[in-house]
C-alpha cells in the first residue's frame, strides 16, 4: 500500500495499482456522477410536460412529437456502448467530461431551435453527449467503490436519483414550462452541466482499463440501423398504414439487421456487445426487465402528459402537480429500495416493482383510472412505487459479478437497455393511441373544451379514454413481465450462471483496471 497523487493505493492482482480513495471522496466522485444523471434523466420527463406547447408553436403532428422524444433515445441508446468501450481505452474522466460540454452545448442548442426540425437535430447533439455521461459515469462508481457493499449502497444512491429525476420532471417542467415558456427546460441544464464539468476536473481521478476492448464499427452501424428503422416503422405506421411500403421496408431493414447484428456478434472477437454476458441469467433478465419497465414508464409519461393537458384542459403546472404523487412515491420509494436490493438482493424489490406497477396498468385498462380522480391519483401512487423500486435492483444485477475492467461496457448494457425500451414505449403508446388519440386531444382544446366542462370535452375525453386502453394493456404486459423476469432470473440457479459467466469473462487479461493521476 502506498501513496500517490493523494490517494491510498494498493498492488491487486497482475501487479495492477488502483487508487483507493478516502470515503468522503469517494462520495463526492459519487455526487459528480449523480449530477450527469440528473440532468439526462431529467431531461427525458421534463420534455413530456412541454409537448403540448411546442406542438402549438410549431404546429408540429403527433409523429412529429414523438421524434423530438425518440431521436435523442435512438442515437443515446446506439452509441452508450460504444462511448462505454471509449472510456475504458482512452480514459473515463476525459470521456466523461467530452461528454458533458457536449451535452451542455445541444442543451443550448434546444433552447434556441428556430422549428421542430433544428430542435431535433440539437437533440441529436445532446444524446451524443449524453451517451458518454451515464455508462462512463457508472464506470467510474464501479472503479471507485470497490466493496461489494459498500458498492451496492452507491448503486442505491444511483438508481435513487434516477427514479427521482425521471418521476419528478413532470414537476419541473410545468413549473418552467407556465412560468417561462418550453424553452427554459434547457436552460436547466446549463448550471448543473458546467458545475458538473468543473467539479469533475478538480476531484475525480482519471482511469482506464489496461487492455481495453477495440472499437466495433459494423456492430455499432448494424444497432444505430436496427433501432432507427425500428423506431420509424412504429412511429409513422400509424399515419402511413402499417401496409405502406415505407413501414414494411423499414421493418424488413431492422430485422435484417439485427439478425446481421448477432452474427456478427457471435463471430467477432471483441464484438460491440459480449454475448459471455447474456450467459449470465442475471444479468440477461436485468436487461429485459430494464427495457419492460422504461417502456412502461415513456409510454405512461406520454399519454399522461398529452391526456391531463390536451383532454382536461389543465396547464403543464397543473398536469404536473396532478404527476406529484407518482414523483413523491417514487422519490420516498427509490432509496429505500437501493438499501433493500443491499441487504435482501434483488428479487423482492422486482417483484414488489413489478406487482405494483401490474395493478397500477390494470387500474387504467379495466377500469378507466384516469376518469376519476381518486383511482387516477392512486394509480399515479402505484406506478411511482413500482417504478422506484425497480431502478437500484436493474443496476445492481447487471453490473455486480461483472469484472471491473469491463465496467464501463456492461453498465452500458444496462442504460442501453433503459433507453431502447423509452423509446419503444414512446413509439408503440403513441402508435397504439393513433389517430383517434390526436384526434380527441385537438376536440378538447376547442371552444367547450375540458377546461370549460362542455359537451366536447365528454366526447373527446371518452374517445381518447378508448384510444389509450390498449396501450394500457400492453403498460400491464410489461409490468407482468418485470415480475415474472424478477423471480426467475434472480433465483440460486440464475446466480450460478454469473458466477459462470463472469469467470468466463475474467479469462481475458484485460480483466483489472489501472488509474493514472
Amino acid at each position: 500500500m502506498y501513496r500517490y497523487n493523494g490517494y491510498t493505493a494498493t498492488t491487486i492482482s497482475l501487479g495492477v495499482r488502483v487508487p483507493e480513495t478516502g470515503r468522503r471522496r469517494r462520495l463526492l466522485v459519487l455526487a459528480i456522477c449523480c449530477m450527469s444523471l440528473l440532468i439526462v434523466s431529467l431531461d427525458n420527463t421534463v420534455l413530456n410536460v412541454a409537448i403540448p406547447a411546442m406542438q402549438r408553436d410549431f404546429h408540429a403532428s403527433m409523429s412529429g412529437l414523438q421524434w423530438t422524444i425518440d431521436a435523442y433515445l435512438i442515437v443515446l441508446a446506439g452509441l452508450m456502448i460504444t462511448s462505454g468501450s471509449t472510456a475504458d481505452r482512452l480514459g473515463r474522466r476525459r470521456v466523461f467530461q467530452v461528454g458533458l460540454t457536449l451535452f451542455t452545448i445541444g442543451s443550448l442548442l434546444c433552447s434556441l431551435a428556430p422549428t421542430l426540425g433544428w430542435l431535433i437535430a440539437a437533440r441529436v447533439v445532446q444524446a451524443v453527449g449524453g451517451s458518454m455521461l451515464n455508462p462512463v459515469a457508472m464506470s467510474i462508481i464501479t472503479n471507485t467503490f470497490t466493496e461489494p457493499r459498500e458498492r451496492a449502497r452507491a448503486i442505491g444512491v444511483w438508481g435513487g436519483v434516477v427514479g427521482i429525476s425521471m418521476a419528478a420532471g413532470p414537476l419541473v417542467g410545468g413549473v418552467l414550462v407556465d412560468s417561462v415558456g418550453w424553452r427554459s427546460i434547457f436552460w436547466l441544464n446549463l448550471p448543473i452541466g458546467l458545475a458538473a464539468l468543473v467539479l469533475t476536473r478538480m476531484f475525480v481521478p482519471e482511469s482506464r482499463a489496461p487492455r481495453p476492448r477495440r472499437p466495433d464499427p459494423a456492430g455499432q452501424l448494424l444497432m444505430i440501423v436496427t433501432l432507427g428503422t425500428l423506431t420509424y416503422a412504429i412511429i409513422e405506421g400509424a399515419a402511413l398504414g402499417w401496409t405502406s411500403g415505407i413501414v414494411l421496408g423499414c421493418a424488413a431493414v431492422a430485422a435484417v439487421a439485427l439478425a446481421l447484428f448477432v452474427l456478427h456478434a457471435l463471430r467477432a472477437d471483441e464484438p460491440l456487445i459480449d454475448v459471455r454476458f447474456f450467459r449470465s441469467l442475471p444479468f440477461s433478465g436485468a436487461t429485459l426487465i430494464a427495457i419492460s419497465a422504461f417502456a412502461a414508464l415513456a409510454g405512461f409519461l406520454f399519454l399522461n402528459s398529452i391526456y391531463l393537458q390536451s383532454v382536461r384542459g389543465l396547464s403543464a403546472l397543473h398536469a404536473g402537480l396532478y404527476l406529484l404523487p407518482m414523483a413523491a412515491v417514487t422519490g420516498v420509494v427509490a432509496p429505500l429500495s437501493g438499501r433493500l436490493t443491499g441487504s435482501r438482493g434483488p428479487r423482492l424489490p422486482l417483484q414488489l416493482a413489478g406487482v405494483t406497477m401490474l395493478a397500477s396498468a390494470l387500474l387504467f385498462a379495466a377500469f378507466d383510472g384516469e376518469t376519476r380522480d381518486g383511482t387516477l391519483f392512486a394509480a399515479y401512487a402505484l406506478f411511482g412505487f413500482g417504478f422506484g423500486m425497480v431502478n437500484s435492483p436493474i443496476t445492481n444485477t447487471a453490473v455486480s459479478g461483472m469484472p471491473r475492467a469491463q465496467a464501463g461496457v456492461a453498465a452500458a448494457v444496462a442504460s442501453t437497455s433503459r433507453q431502447i425500451g423509452q423509446a419503444l414505449g414512446v413509439a408503440v403508446f403513441g402508435a397504439v393511441v393513433g389517430v383517434a388519440g390526436a384526434a380527441s386531444a385537438h376536440g378538447a382544446t376547442g371552444d367547450g373544451g375540458a377546461g370549460h366542462g362542455g359537451g366536447r370535452a365528454v366526447v373527446a375525453s371518452a374517445a381518447f379514454v378508448d384510444a389509450a386502453r390498449p396501450a394500457y394493456w400492453i403498460m400491464a404486459g410489461c409490468a407482468a413481465a418485470v415480475l415474472l423476469l424478477g423471480t426467475i432470473t434472480t433465483g440460486r440457479r440464475a446466480v450460478r450462471t454469473a458466477e459462470r459467466a463472469a469467470a468466463l469473462a475474467a479469462t481475458d487479461t484485460s480483466r483489472s483496471p489501472v488509474t493514472t493521476a
